[in-house]
């Protein structure tokens, strides 16, 4: 099965969730290495155009379509829907965040 390109359009919950990660990155373990994490992390987000089957159903999320997945980065799960046309990255979320909080994601509007 061949997949086809899609847009990646990323949620400003999305967003904010990347700035606040980054944020935290540069107080806990430098500067560089919080740039070099965020930039690895939004390289695999752009990748999602052209490998969002790569990456297993997210099992917090879970359709007959199974239309939610994750990719994990680190302690890190991006949480995306495969739309038709698009691939839309709702939140990015700790691993260690409780369940509510990845179901919560279903939620997002974009």
């Amino acid at each position: 099965m061949e997949s086809q390109v899609l847009e990646v359009v990323v949620s400003d919950m999305a967003l904010t969730s990347l700035e606040q990660i980054y944020e935290y990155g540069i107080e806990t373990f430098a500067y560089l290495a919080a740039t070099v994490f965020i930039e690895e992390l939004i390289y695999r987000i752009e990748q999602l155009s052209i490998n969002y089957f790569l990456h297993p159903e997210c099992r917090y999320l879970t359709t007959k379509s199974k239309m939610y997945r994750n990719l994990i980065h680190g302690s890190y799960m991006v949480i995306y829907r495969i739309s038709p046309g698009r691939i839309e990255v709702l939140n990015v979320l700790h691993s260690s965040r409780s369940i509510s909080s990845f179901k919560a994601s279903r939620k997002v509007k974009i």
